[in-house]
């Protein structure tokens, strides 16, 4: 398994490879576009060549694509809906044009049709943004912390989604320990939280790992990353993780702050390392 980070795409995706080498990345996520909104840079044939030399030039294997933070697919409001499903299809395409092995979303807010009909509505939506597409690159969902309603903070809820869209295009789930944790899902009792998991949406349907400590307490549903081992999990249960992802050839991505996600990768590397 690969340790890696979130990396800037300014100036170009093909700058991401090396900003992720120099962070010590044996992998590493990007966003393909802004995440704030607006026109995705166009992939020109130039582009795609030029960012695969990258790759194999930082000895790059894995990468993985986020999708913006705007994706709703549960909005009562249907261009926002219908734009989530044109911007994620995109993702996939514009990922398997350049080679990504996930393209990972969230799905949104129940806020505004309540649960079920939230639930039942992102199963819709995911099946229309799945129709026909036959990439290499997968769809994973990811996670959520769970505050004002946002749907997958439940990994059974997230099982149920894929179950009802039942495509071999969305290959699993991006499990984010912080998000989880913020959720309910204690990491510092290890065991009990794997069977947990497990039970919910079983541990093969854990696809990549979002690394986060985190700096509210289990079950708080806030969305507050910490420094691994600076945070309430701590460096014990990371060791876990580490060994469980080991174990299971999973990646792993740091979303912590680039001021010392280095120290971050070192640390997790000598966890898997011993």
């Amino acid at each position: 398994m690969n340790i890696g980070c979130h990396v800037s795409i300014a100036g170009g995706i093909f700058e991401a490879p090396k900003r992720a080498s120099d962070l010590g990345c044996e992998c590493m996520q990007i966003f393909t576009r802004s995440p704030q909104g607006g026109k995705a840079p166009e992939l020109t044939p130039e582009v795609v060549k030029k960012f695969k030399a990258e790759m194999k030039k930082y000895s790059l294997e894995n990468f993985y694509i986020h999708t913006p933070y705007y994706i709703n697919f549960a909005s009562e409001n249907n261009r926002i809906r219908y734009g989530s499903v044109s911007v994620v299809r995109d993702e996939l395409e514009r990922g398997n044009l350049i080679g990504a092995k996930y393209v990972m979303t969230h799905l949104g807010t129940a806020k505004d049709l309540g649960q079920k009909e939230a639930i039942a509505k992102t199963i819709e939506m995911l099946q229309k943004t799945l129709e026909d597409y036959s990439g290499k690159t997968k769809l994973i969902l990811e996670n959520s912390a769970g505050a004002g309603e946002i749907i997958g903070d439940d990994l059974s809820e997230l099982a149920e989604i894929i179950k009802g869209v039942n495509s071999k295009s969305i290959a699993g789930i991006c499990l984010d320990t912080q998000h989880s944790f913020a959720s309910g899902y204690d990491w510092r009792d290890f065991e009990k939280t794997l069977a947990r998991i497990d039970s919910e949406i079983g541990l093969k349907n854990i696809k990549l790992f979002h690394v986060n400590d985190s700096l509210t307490e289990c079950g708080s549903n806030k969305d507050r990353h910490a420094h691994i081992g600076e945070g309430l999990i701590g460096n014990e249960a990371f060791k876990n993780i580490v060994a469980f992802a080991k174990k299971n050839n999973i990646d792993m991505i740091l979303e912590t702050e680039h001021d010392r996600v280095s120290d971050d990768i070192n640390l997790l590397k000598k966890f898997r390392d011993k």
